[in-house]
């Protein structure tokens, strides 16, 4: 599962300290892990020796006790996520299991991403329901760092920047341009895309536009900072056929042909986090914005954290 190191310009846990905190995630999950496993083996085998009639006393057993070990919710997060699982029947296979496993792990991670011991942002919650994120997060590998939607400063201003991608290998600054399906994109020239649909073609702007600004600006930090890692600029369609002559030098193009092939590309690298990765995440984290406020008095930050093993 990926680590959202960034989020906009929401304070990070990671930006406290990049190369404590990777780590430190992905220790703690496979703690959770192993633990809500063992639950669940243990569980199925109760269920599988008492009458059917005493699943659902059970089955709510499984998911309360999970969630005290998991993370220690605020009771109107424990009513939702009461009246989202009311249906709920504890998983009958190990990837069940998992997806249950990394959706109650989604709101860990936004809290990571938006506040620290002590201070906090205020985050949208449009960001729980963010489909595009959710992907990020679930489908590539514990060692890959994501910036999503970063806000850079720049002198006097602030940038505005397309999600980049951090793995071990090197860096992806991605542009996620997804139409309905029907719909065709046709790449045009440096400023001009198009969809098309039933022979009819309209007219967008090119997310290149955006794609070369992000790159030029994570070029320039890490070449400030003496810093070499290889940059690809992806443009990338879940949903729709891209048509093309010829990708720019450092640029794919993956449309919903490629996107599976691409994606699992990603899902067999088999590394460590590398030094100069955590190197070029932190300069990255030096130069963008972040907007906090300190945590209030009252709150203790070991009841927000997520994991009880903090």
């Amino acid at each position: 599962m990926g680590q959202l190191i960034k989020l906009e310009n929401y304070i990070s846990r990671y930006e406290r300290d990049i190369f404590h905190y990777p780590g430190h995630y992905m220790r703690l999950k496979q703690e959770n892990w192993k633990q809500l496993f063992a639950m669940w083996e243990d569980q199925r085998e109760q269920l599988s020796l008492e009458a059917p009639s005493d699943d659902q006393p059970k089955q709510e057993r499984f998911y309360n006790k999970w969630r005290r070990l998991f993370n220690r919710q605020s009771a109107e997060e424990a009513y939702e996520h009461q009246n989202q699982n009311e249906n709920n029947h504890i998983p009958t296979t190990e990837a069940q299991l998992k997806q249950y496993f990394l959706d109650s792990l989604f709101p860990f991670q936004l809290n990571w991403a938006s506040t620290t011991l002590s201070e906090m942002s205020f985050l949208d919650r449009d960001y729980q329901d963010d489909l595009t994120l959710k992907y990020f997060l679930q489908r590539f590998s514990d060692t890959f760092l994501f910036m999503y939607r970063p806000v850079f400063k720049l002198k006097n201003t602030t940038v505005d920047a397309d999600i980049i991608m951090l793995t071990p290998v090197g860096i992806e600054v991605i542009k996620v341009v997804e139409r309905p399906s029907e719909q065709s994109i046709i790449v045009g020239d440096d400023r001009t895309w198009y969809t098309e649909e039933n022979n009819v073609r309209t007219k967008f702007l090119s997310p290149v536009i955006t794609l070369n600004r992000t790159e030029k600006i994570v070029k320039s930090i890490l070449n400030h900072n003496k810093l070499e890692m290889p940059i690809t600029k992806v443009i990338l369609s879940r949903t729709n056929q891209i048509s093309f002559h010829l990708e720019p030098f450092s640029t794919r193009y993956i449309g919903k042909e490629q996107h599976e092939n691409w994606l699992q590309n990603h899902r067999r690298l088999v590394s460590p986090l590398k030094h100069l990765q955590l190197k070029v995440a932190e300069a990255l984290l030096l130069y963008s914005e972040t907007v906090a406020v300190n945590r209030p008095e009252w709150e203790d930050p070991e009841e927000t954290d997520g994991f009880v093993f903090e």
